[in-house]
């Protein structure tokens, strides 16, 4: 599935394209959302400010799941996005903070 919509609480929907297994982003910031292959399950909602380090810095958290990720510059409409998908998936809410510690 090239392409996953995740609900926010607002009633919104958030679409993310899945990443490339051989490929890679530009250093933007954005939205990521961790789905289990089979069955698929929504297991991390998070932002990162620099995408093109998702997979080091989600690691062994990306086995079995496929990374999908929402290019967002703005910061404000970046963390209201997360936290919208953060109210309606908390199970799966990554801490918004900085850097890499948004994946930790």
């Amino acid at each position: 599935m090239e392409f996953i919509d995740v609900r926010g609480a607002s009633g919104s929907t958030y679409r993310f394209r899945r990443w490339p297994e051989r490929g890679s982003h530009q250093p933007m910031a954005g939205n990521y959302v961790l789905v289990t292959r089979s069955p698929q399950k929504l297991v991390a909602v998070g932002v990162l400010e620099d995408l093109s380090q998702a997979p080091a810095a989600l690691g062994e958290r990306l086995k079995g799941c496929d990374l999908y990720t929402r290019l967002n510059i703005a910061r404000r409409m970046r963390e209201a996005e997360h936290e919208d998908m953060a109210r309606e998936h908390p199970e799966a809410a990554e801490k918004a903070a900085s850097g890499a510690e948004r994946a930790a």
